[in-house]
């Protein structure tokens, strides 16, 4: 029995270097294009140095390393008005974060709940989501600010006579001050627990996941995972000798003294920008949900699962596919229009940078540093959201 003859083998191809291959075109084109723009970019960053030299204007990064000679209000490192500019640039920008990040979380959460809202039977519920959207999503942000900050200082009453909620928690026009634990090992021990717990849950999950597609039989993952970031950061607490010292604010005669305090202008900033991107969010999240087929919900409402569970089970894990990338922009929106919170004195990088305009000259290094802090972040929350938008797309088998 003779064997069966191989295939021929091909030969390799070899790439044709030639002008006529459309490959090697469009590389060149590629290059040339990016070299007209490194030339545009060289000679408009020469011509700039050159007419400031000119006039006299001193330019550079040097001024980073002095004193900066101002204080700020708020501030999540120890900074003094002694310490160099690059450390208050970075209070700056800590503070930006701050601001962005709750934002962000409040933001996903209202937004997700009105956009739910409009779907709801109750055509109560369902007005007041709709108007909700139109109201806040249809005034101008900046107006929106500057209206909670003047809430906040006019309509609150003094730091002597603010609002108490069960002797823990004090709102007036000084803020809101709140208690908080006397910071000690066993807080620290218990930070690291719960980041093991959340790990853990994290192989839970995906156990389960697996599980699921072995058997067809789910496991819990939600209370599990609770269980495990809780038990995780118990022990971690009762390790480190189980502290339990809180440092409780009390009224004095002019301000509340004790505790941790959130400034007027940082709660205005953060009502502003949740309020209103949350209403963008609440369509986003809209849009996504009608996108799903209706025969989804018959067949969920033919399998017995009540109207919750359709929800929370058939409509929204279908529409996250569909709301990721809208939502994104939406992200990146709230990160940017923070850049307003100059506006009613919030020291976020904005302010620190024209703070330190007035005070070196140096404007265009300034701006320069503002627009790589809002570079950085625009992209690191894209490429974070990509990642997300991969893992929650629909993948072939």
């Amino acid at each position: 029995m003779t064997a069966p003859a191989s295939a021929p083998r091909t030969p390799p191809t070899q790439r044709d270097w030639s002008w006529r291959s459309r490959h090697v075109r469009g590389l060149i084109y590629q290059v040339i294009a990016l070299g007209v723009i490194g030339l545009a970019l060289w000679f408009l960053a020469h011509n700039t140095l050159t007419n400031m030299r000119v006039r006299g204007i001193q330019s550079g990064f040097d001024f980073l390393t002095a004193p900066a000679g101002f204080d700020i209000s708020e501030h999540l490192i120890p900074y003094e008005s002694n310490d160099p500019y690059w450390m208050a640039f970075l209070v700056g920008v800590l503070n930006t974060l701050r601001v962005a990040i709750v934002g962000i979380v409040l933001t996903t959460i209202l937004g997700t709940l009105l956009g739910i809202g409009r779907f709801s039977r109750n055509a109560l519920v369902r007005g007041l989501c709709y108007a909700y959207v139109e109201l806040f999503r249809n005034i101008p942000i900046l107006l929106q600010l500057l209206m909670w900050y003047l809430f906040l200082i006019e309509a609150l009453p003094t730091a002597g006579e603010a609002k108490s909620i069960m002797g823990l928690v004090y709102l007036g026009a000084g803020g809101l001050t709140y208690p908080v634990p006397v910071w000690g090992l066993g807080h620290g021990l218990a930070a690291v627990g719960a980041l093991v717990g959340v790990a853990l849950s994290y192989l839970w999950a995906r156990s389960a996941r697996l599980h699921f597609e072995k058997t067809g039989q789910p496991r819990p993952v939600l209370l599990p995972a609770i269980v495990l970031v809780l038990a995780c950061a118990a022990a971690g607490w009762a390790l480190g000798g189980a502290p339990t010292a809180w440092n409780v604010p009390k009224p004095g005669g002019f301000s509340i003294e004790g505790g941790n305090s959130l400034s007027p202008e940082f709660l205005a900033v953060l009502l502003g920008l949740t309020l209103y991107t949350s209403s963008y969010a609440a369509e986003v999240v809209r849009a996504g949900i009608a996108a799903v087929p209706h025969g989804q919900s018959e067949a969920a409402s033919a399998l017995g699962l009540s109207k919750g569970q359709q929800m929370r089970l058939v409509a929204l894990p279908q529409a996250l596919r569909v709301i990721i990338p809208p939502m994104t922009n939406q992200y990146l929106n709230l990160t940017k229009n923070s850049s307003l919170a100059v506006a009613i004195g919030y020291p976020d990088v904005v302010s620190i940078a024209n703070t330190a305009i007035n005070q070196t000259g140096r404007a265009v290094e300034c701006i320069s540093i503002i627009m790589l802090v809002y570079l950085t972040t625009s992209l690191g929350t894209s490429a974070l959201m990509n990642w997300y938008n991969k893992r929650a797309a629909i993948k072939e088998r």
